[in-house]
């Protein structure tokens, strides 16, 4: 745009001024839905979708799932697939609240990352620096299966804060990690994060510091209880419990409105039924497994894993990915600044591979590898949940897309790769 005569220079500022602040109120909306068409997609291909998920539900491989679907902010696709319970054959609405558990570890670097750009510390500072507990750690040298007694090492360095958003402090996971890291946190009573309302994060984190790390700080990736350590983190810097962190500095700023730990008594009827599968493979409802019930979200908890506490709706973690994906704002809201969410969703362990994807800073980030054996973007950030939710967000596409079931064990997980094939198969044009 260049002033002519019939715009004098003042004014030719002000239409400058003006698109300025236009620009700044379209990336603060809010989502809405919109039709595919709208945003070069297809309604007929992303009908798709229903079809291939109610083949799962037909054949007993998943009881139901959610399906959302948002291309530069707008919904496009939005809908509850299957049942909710398959003994009454109710139906599974799109605003059902989910075990999301994993999906908690995004919001939790988060936080992590909105006091680290108050200054609260620096990435490679020292855990032990903030939770004196985690001096000196001991690497594991020797295992006895028989009795699950160990020898230790010291470790080259200390654990850092990078390498807790990376997973590549050494410390491993309660219940699904390694078979000598199972063993020890079993014995020593370190919880999951899953079904243990009971417990206070101050003492499980203290006394996971105690346990030996399955191998040398920054070595390599091995998925664990690292954001439970992160949590507590947030607790130690900021002086307030994790929930209410994450409702004061996240929850409330986003619009984030059905995102909790232990759910208020007049949203406990929306938590979904968790399944698990029978010898056959067949989809059946879950009793109490691990040491936990499938009613933990409905209890009245004191602990707050920052690792698998949260439940959730889709439209709601949607919301959070919206944020990140706009940079860190939402609805004119802003919690991060758009550079830190660059390094979040930028290659933070070198070398290291995540099976065709690298780490950030709380997500999985997608290579090339990754972009040519899925439809999706090199860039693309994403994770998921144990209990069989999965999210992405792909900044170049400008897509949001979550499937979520309640399944565990499951058999099944291939589903979660066909969604991304039916959701980029439904593009017909592609951003520039």
């Amino acid at each position: 745009m260049k002033p002519t005569r019939s715009l004098s220079f003042k004014s030719y500022l002000l239409c400058l001024l003006l698109l300025a602040l236009l620009h700044g109120q379209l990336t603060a909306q809010t989502l809405s839905e919109g039709t595919p068409e709208s945003v070069g997609m297809s309604t007929e291909r992303l009908q798709r979708i229903e079809k291939v998920v109610q083949d799962y539900v037909d054949q007993q491989r998943v009881a139901g799932a959610v399906a959302l679907v948002i291309r530069n902010g707008k919904i496009v696709y939005y809908k509850g697939i299957g049942n909710d319970d398959t003994d009454t054959k109710s139906p599974l609405k799109r605003d059902a609240i989910f075990r999301i558990a994993s999906q908690t570890k995004a919001i939790t670097s988060t936080a992590v990352m909105i006091l680290y750009e108050e200054g609260k510390f620096l990435l490679d500072d020292p855990v032990s620096k903030y939770i004196p507990a985690f001096k000196k750690p001991q690497v594991l040298d020797s295992f006895n299966e028989s009795d699950s007694t160990y020898t230790t090492k010291p470790a080259r360095r200390e654990i850092t804060i990078r390498d807790l958003l990376t997973h590549t402090s050494g410390i491993s996971y309660a219940g699904i990690g390694t078979k000598e890291a199972n063993a020890i946190y079993a014995k020593n009573k370190i919880p999951s994060g899953i079904g243990t309302p009971n417990y206070k994060l101050s003492d499980a984190i203290n006394k996971l510091a105690t346990m030996p790390l399955i191998h040398q700080p920054g070595e390599k990736f091995s998925y664990g209880l690292n954001t439970d350590v992160l949590g507590y983190l947030v607790e130690v810097l900021s002086g307030k419990s994790l929930d209410e962190f994450f409702r004061q500095r996240i929850f409330e700023p986003l619009g984030m409105k059905d995102t909790y730990f232990y759910l208020p008594s007049d949203k406990a009827a929306r938590l979904t039924t968790l399944y698990t599968q029978n010898r056959e493979g067949a989809t059946i409802k879950s009793t109490a497994q691990n040491s936990f019930t499938p009613d933990f979200p409905r209890q009245a908890g004191t602990f707050y894993s920052g690792g698998a506490g949260l439940s959730s709706t889709a439209y709601d973690y949607a919301i959070f990915l919206q944020a990140m994906l706009n940079g860190g704002q939402y609805g004119g809201k802003r919690i991060l600044s758009p550079v830190t969410v660059r390094m979040m969703t930028t290659n933070q362990i070198g070398d290291i591979n995540v099976g065709a994807r690298k780490f950030g800073l709380g997500f999985a980030v997608a290579t090339e590898k990754e972009a040519a054996r899925l439809p999706i973007s090199v860039g693309t950030f994403e994770w998921g949940g144990i209990f069989g939710t999965t999210y992405w967000a792909d900044p170049k596409e400008g897509i949001v897309a979550l499937i979520m079931t309640q399944k565990y064990p499951n058999s099944y997980g291939d589903l979660s790769d066909k969604f991304k094939v039916l959701v980029y198969q439904a593009i017909t044009t592609m951003n520039k």
